[in-house]
């Protein structure tokens, strides 16, 4: 068992995950696997603010609000990724209880290969593991966490993705890797040989694995997980914490404004990297309840460009592929 590390007394505020961000290939089939076949939403196609001529994809339930969203960056000319140390082995979407005969049938269907969770490996976790096209590990989680299902998707609302579950990673340092968790406000809840389970205290999407095994060195691209965010409440927050990891000497990030809202990242003991993201929206973002484009009706195909960015939208648009809605079914 790891031994537990003093948190913060600031850890109140992290009530979860925020979103899970991956790294894929082809932009069109992952928006053919994460919408067509999921069922999420694409509520944003928008730009990697770090490199504005690469998309960036959002998915989620309903809204999109945070603790149900997962983004992914097309690199449809990056070499393939290989998971390993330090980084994410998985991430995990819950799925209503007794909707899993209707998922294994749904990805059969379509030629998908899914695997059984061994509940008695993954405390007590029934569900699916497949690979998305770029081959970044997806779980599928009966669960009953709380969440809104998106109803306008291809998947009836009795088996419709509610949100995010949690993720697994694996560490360089499992024990460091624990300490930043805790410090986070995660705490232990159970294990097994190689498996240890941390828990946010929130009521949505708050399960982080950390894996205590053998593993390659991690190989950053398409069919890697690229990190974890958790949700913090405000901008005033993350100053807060920033000056706290700096404190324990962990590599940390300034904020930065993401547009749809605030973000700070750490990497601290373990290597593994995780973004602190606000749920309160930027001054300059749009007002919503979630991360979902209020002028889109169903998938938000159109590229969206924060307004520092609108001179460039020729040129942007003239260098990425058009996405495109995939077929209801």
């Amino acid at each position: 068992m790891i031994p537990r590390v003093e948190p913060s007394s600031v850890t109140t505020q992290t009530p979860g995950i925020h979103h899970v961000t991956g790294i894929v290939g082809d932009a069109g089939a992952s928006v053919d696997f994460y919408a067509g076949t999921l069922g999420l939403r694409l509520l944003r196609t928008t730009v990697n603010y770090e490199d504005r001529l690469q998309h960036h994809l959002y998915f989620g339930t309903g809204e999109g609000r945070p603790g149900s969203v997962l983004t992914v960056f097309p690199d449809p000319t990056g070499a393939p990724g290989r998971p390993g140390k330090p980084g994410y082995e998985s991430v995990s979407l819950a799925i209503p209880s007794g909707s899993l005969d209707h998922w294994r049938d749904r990805l059969a269907d379509r030629g998908i290969d899914a695997d059984r969770l061994r509940p008695d490996e993954r405390f007590g976790d029934r569900g699916l593991r497949l690979s998305d096209p770029a081959g970044t590990t997806v779980e599928l989680v009966a669960s009953g966490d709380a969440g809104d299902p998106w109803t306008g998707g291809p998947v009836p609302e009795r088996a419709a993705i509610r949100g995010v579950y949690g993720a697994a990673a694996t560490p360089t340092d499992p024990y460091g890797a624990a300490g930043v968790l805790e410090t986070l406000g995660f705490e232990y809840e159970a294990e097994t040989d190689d498996r240890i389970r941390y828990r946010a205290p929130g009521g949505r999407a708050t399960a982080v694995d950390l894996l205590v095994r053998d593993a390659p060195y991690l190989r950053e691209g398409p069919g890697t997980l690229h990190h974890v965010a958790v949700r913090m409440p405000d901008r005033e927050a993350l100053l807060g914490w920033h000056d706290l990891f700096r404190e324990r000497g962990y590599e940390v990030s300034r904020v930065k404004d993401r547009h749809f809202f605030h973000s700070l990242y750490v990497r601290g003991p373990g290597g593994l990297l995780v973004e602190l993201a606000t749920e309160e929206p930027t001054p300059d973002g749009p007002r919503g309840p979630g991360l979902a484009d209020p002028e889109a009706d169903g998938h938000a195909t159109d590229l969206y460009l924060p307004d520092r960015f609108a001179e460039d939208r020729d040129l942007i648009e003239g260098q990425l592929p058009r996405i495109e809605s995939p077929s209801r079914r």
